[in-house]
């Protein structure tokens, strides 16, 4: 993966020549093969009635159950998870192919042998608590 599918790529390249600037301005002219987002677990109680809270690695996966994966064959899994408080739900990252990065798309993660119910929240580096940053200026 790269900053543009990262969504970490600046607005301007300098100038001055530096390692891997010809990759990165070659990542900026493309269509992203994957965009990081942000996802939020549904409900994350296991068929025992065990809550059940993701880790990373867990592989992605279509409502249906199918694995998704970006148009350089990568497959998409969870890169990190954790707590989330301030908005009440477990909150995972992952990298999904373009046409499942959608705001909204209700997407599945298998953990421990079991599919859970997850939601893309964010398809962009905007944070999923206050993404008007309103809080901090009240």
């Amino acid at each position: 993966f790269n900053v543009v599918e990262a969504g970490m790529a600046w607005g301007k390249v300098k100038d001055q020549d530096f390692i891997g600037k010809a990759a990165h301005l070659r990542h900026r002219e493309e269509e992203p093969a994957a965009i990081l987002c942000t996802l939020t677990v549904d409900d994350h109680t296991s068929s025992s009635g065990v809550k059940r809270y993701m880790l990373g690695g867990e592989p992605v996966l279509t409502r249906d159950g199918a694995p998704l994966s970006d148009r350089k064959g990568r497959r998409s899994y969870v890169t990190s998870a954790g707590a989330g408080p301030s908005i009440g739900k477990h909150i995972l990252m992952s990298y999904l192919p373009p046409e499942h990065a959608v705001v909204g798309e209700q997407l599945t993660v298998l953990y421990m042998g079991e599919r859970y119910p997850v939601t893309v929240a964010v398809a962009d580096s905007t944070p999923v608590f206050d993404p008007q940053n309103a809080r901090v200026r009240t």
